[in-house]
């Protein structure tokens, strides 16, 4: 079992998931959050002041999925939300020690499904 963890653009949001719905990945937990990599940030204007803005938007996917399902997640994720530009964000792929479905106490590979 393994836990991947993908940060990419907002404007990717749709295509990615989609991307995974047809790569038979349908569990998924997609949070907005911020951050900085390699991009950086860029500067704004705001009434004559300038500010400097180097936490932008992006996209959390968090999916657990059994380890037959990790390439065909990962793949899904780069096609879907690769632009070729810096910003396209980062996939991890952890190991997931443990998994217990609340709902009927389920462990392991069942309880991720």
């Amino acid at each position: 079992m393994k836990l991947i963890i993908a940060v990419v653009r907002p404007e990717k949001l749709t295509e990615v998931k989609q991307a995974l719905f047809e790569a038979g990945v349908g569990k998924m937990t997609v949070t907005n959050v911020i951050g900085c990599g390699q991009q950086g940030g860029y500067e704004e204007a705001y009434r004559g002041a300038i500010s400097e803005v180097n936490l932008l938007k992006k996209v959390r996917f968090e999916i657990a999925v059994n380890d037959d399902f990790v390439q065909p997640t990962i793949q899904a994720i780069l096609t879907a939300a690769r632009t070729g530009k810096i910003g396209d964000g980062k996939i991890f792929v952890l190991p997931l020690e443990r998994c217990i479905r609340v709902r009927t106490g389920e462990e392991g590979k069942e309880a991720i499904g």
